[in-house]
């Protein structure tokens, strides 16, 4: 029997378990036992004296249990490319938020209580002290859980809300604006990450900054919402929109930024012609750049953040009173550019691997043609 030939990029399911190309287009699939039989080497004329009849298509049985060959490549601004993006995401924000716990930990212990944890160095000391080395990983299952869930609203929406901004803008405009474009698109999908992102958080920093308040999420969310109630997990909402919709729109408009110069004036290769190993290069040091920025921009609000969710009843006016306008802006603040200089650099080359993986073109760096634009449009539905 014919298989079809195999994809150019290798797929994590196994490969006898894809049907053939021409299943697609109307002809009779092979039925899973006979490619199993085929691969062990027994012969097709073997099977002949025991094998049913052939099934006609029509006939109204059920097809055998058959997954669809990959597609070489995946369609720009397709649903598949949207959830590539989302998985993208989640990998990207997940795993790099809890790679980061103690560093996060100390920090949150730095805004809650600077009399304490003095600096960053004396910080680990007194958890090492306290708490020992497991206590460096307290909260990590709120911060992988939330963090994962922000990471896939806001690169998926991102993708989604870029194209949908430049579509409305049309091609010249979007081009002509286009650092509008990415503060829109960004600002969009953070709204919505953080709704996603918010329960979480509150238990995490709660966990990590009251000791002995709970072990992680499975004691801490049930002991938070009897204290606080459910509507106390969005209580730090308005201030996380504050830390994390201009951590984003920096994020975002700067990465897409910072990489596009990188390309036209210190690489003299243009990005198509770039190996994939510099341009996650790229894509990495870009984000590394964003993410100082993205640090000083909204530390303030992730002062306020960390001291709403620990004190129970405080409002902004007391984070206010308390930090006073110096500390917001400065308590803690070089372990978090530290922090999210590593963190977001992590972010955008994970996130590009990924999307190299199942071979979409890595972010930024160049623009599209006004003749690509139209023709990936027509894909898109009008909203």
């Amino acid at each position: 029997m014919v298989l079809s030939e195999r994809s150019s990029r290798q797929s994590l399911i196994p490969s006898f378990l894809y049907s053939p190309s021409s299943a697609v287009g109307g002809a009779r699939s092979v039925g899973l036992e006979r490619l199993i039989l085929a691969r062990s080497g027994v012969g097709a004329s073997s099977l002949r004296p025991s094998s049913p009849a052939p099934v006609a298509p029509d006939s109204g049985s059920p097809t055998t249990f058959l997954i669809p060959a990959p597609r070489e490549k995946i369609e720009l601004y397709s649903p598949q490319f949207y959830a590539a993006c989302t998985a993208g995401g989640i990998a990207s924000c997940g795993l790099t938020h809890m790679a980061v716990t103690p560093l996060d930990l100390v920090k949150c212990n730095m805004q809650i209580d600077p009399t304490k944890y003095k600096s960053i160095t004396s910080g680990f000391g007194v958890l090492l002290k306290e708490q020992g080395v497991r206590g460096f990983f307290r909260g990590w299952v709120p911060t992988l859980l939330g963090y994962s869930a922000q990471g896939a609203c806001k690169f998926g929406f991102y993708e989604f809300f870029k194209k949908y901004y430049s579509d409305l803008a049309g091609p010249e405009n979007a081009a002509k604006y286009k650092t509008l474009v990415y503060l829109a698109g960004s600002a969009s999908a953070e709204v919505i990450a953080d709704v996603a992102l918010c329960p979480m958080e509150a238990v995490k920093v709660r966990v990590q900054t009251q000791p002995g308040f709970a072990r992680g999420l499975s004691d801490g969310l049930p002991k938070f919402i009897r204290s606080d109630g459910v509507l106390g997990l969005y209580k730090g909402i308005v201030p996380l929109w504050g830390r994390q919709i201009p951590y984003t729109m920096m994020k975002f408009a700067s990465f897409e930024t910072v990489v596009e110069m990188i390309y036209k004036y210190a690489i003299p290769t243009p990005k198509d012609q770039c190996s994939k190993n510099l341009q996650l290069g790229v894509s990495f040091g870009g984000g590394y750049i964003a993410g100082v920025l993205c640090a000083i921009v909204s530390h303030p609000a992730d002062n306020l953040v960390s001291f709403l969710n620990n004190a129970k009843g405080a409002t902004v006016g007391d984070a206010v009173k308390k930090l006073g306008v110096w500390g917001m802006f400065t308590r803690g603040l070089p372990l978090r550019i530290v922090m999210i200089g590593t963190l977001t650099g992590a972010q955008w080359g994970l996130y590009d691997a990924f999307k190299v993986f199942v071979g979409l073109p890595t972010t930024g760096g160049i623009t599209p043609a006004p003749a690509a634009a139209t023709a990936a449009a027509a894909t898109v539905p009008a909203a």
